[in-house]
Formats: structure tokens, sequence, C-alpha cells
């Protein structure tokens, strides 16, 4: 799959390691529910792989001076922390992949937008966290995605130049980011597809991480 030498493989963790994207949406749409608003479904998809803080930005553009923020992330926090608590959902594939990039020696990093309590947390519950040597949050970076800088941290942070890492993402965002920070940049599509910017700046773009062990193993 990768002609040049591969020596550490970062990944991001929403919608690509966790299937939580559509955990978010749910809690989104309960929170709206609740308060008797109605929430287009492309404004949820809008928001995929967006730091929180642009989020808050867009629903108060969406709704207007009279929405109260602050109310509607409580019931969102609340929705979802209700269902990762029953349980944190996994991708599927991520433990087969997880296991081939482990027998092959490669150090493994996860680059989040997420911040750090929320990520050992999810991880944590998912049994994943012990199996990365590094983990790159929004507390650690001073720029959030699109932006580089989890990337090059992440990649710092495991002792490798960027340029000899992969990295894995679910969202346009993701992969603008990995592809900016120099590396080469697969994109395992979750809920939505590449955007043409995106896509021109994707080394791979998987229909899952089935196909991405498939290719790494010499498959098609």
């Amino acid at each position: 799959m990768f002609e040049e030498p591969v020596e550490a493989v970062i990944f991001d963790m929403d919608g690509t390691l966790i299937d939580s994207e559509s955990v978010y949406i749910a809690g989104m749409q309960d929170a709206a529910r609740t308060l008797g608003l109605p929430l287009p479904i492309e404004l949820c998809h809008a928001m995929v792989g967006v730091p929180s803080l642009e989020c808050n930005l867009m629903l108060q553009e969406h709704y207007g001076a009279g929405f109260d923020l602050a109310v509607f992330r409580g019931h969102f926090s609340t929705s979802v922390q209700r269902q990762m608590s029953e349980r944190v959902p996994v991708k599927s594939g991520v433990v087969e992949l997880l296991d081939f990039l482990r027998d092959r020696g490669l150090p493994l990093a996860i680059a989040t937008s997420a911040g750090r309590a929320t990520a050992e947390r999810n991880l944590g519950r998912a049994g994943l966290l012990d199996r990365f040597a590094a983990l790159a949050t929004r507390d650690d970076v001073e720029h959030p995605k699109p932006a580089p800088d989890l990337y090059l941290e992440a990649a710092k942070r495991l002792g490798v130049a960027a340029e000899r890492c992969v990295a894995f993402e679910d969202s346009s965002i993701g992969i603008i980011a990995a592809h900016a920070a120099g590396m080469r940049a697969v994109m395992v599509i979750d809920i939505l597809p590449p955007t043409e910017e995106a896509r021109a700046k994707c080394f791979h773009i998987a229909e899952d991480l089935h196909e991405v062990l498939r290719r790494m193993n010499g498959g098609t």
C-alpha cells in the first residue's frame, strides 16, 4: 500500500477508531428534541470533525440570539455520557488492524480534537488506550485541525519525522490537517465522503478499516 518507508502510524479517534460521530449526532438530536427545536441533519453533518468551539458558533448562528447554548450543551452531554457509559462502540476492523501494525513493530499514536480527559476515558473504555505510545489532544496544541499542529505533536511524541508517518482520518478537516503536517493521509469514510479539497490531499480513500488491512497485506 505504501511505496515509501513507514515508521509510525497516527490515528484520529472519533469516527476512525471509535464509532462516536453517530453518538454525537444522536446527542445533538436528543438535545434539540428536549428543547423543542428542529435540528437539520445537514447541520449535524457539517459539524463532523469540527472542534467543539466552532460547533458552538455554528449552533448559535443557526438558532439565533435567543438560543441558550449552555442548556443545549448540558442536554447534549447528558445524552452522550449515557450512550458512552453503556458501551463505547469501536469501528469494525480496528482490533485486527492494530494487531497487524503491532506485529510489525510500528509505533502508534492518536491525534484527536477531543480533550485529553475525554480521549483517555473513551479509549480506555473501548480497551484501546494501552495500544498507543503517544496521545496528542486539543489540550496539547494551540491550533486545532485543520491546522497540522495535532499531527506534528503526535509525531514529535513518537520521535518520528512527520513525513515518515501515515495518518488515518475519517473527516475532510482531519485529512487537510494530516496532509499539511507532511504525512500520507488515508481517509477511511465514516459519515461523509471527502470534499474535493480533501480528496486531492488523500493518499488513499478506503471504505473501511478492513479494506486498509487487506491493502496493507498486499490485497486489493
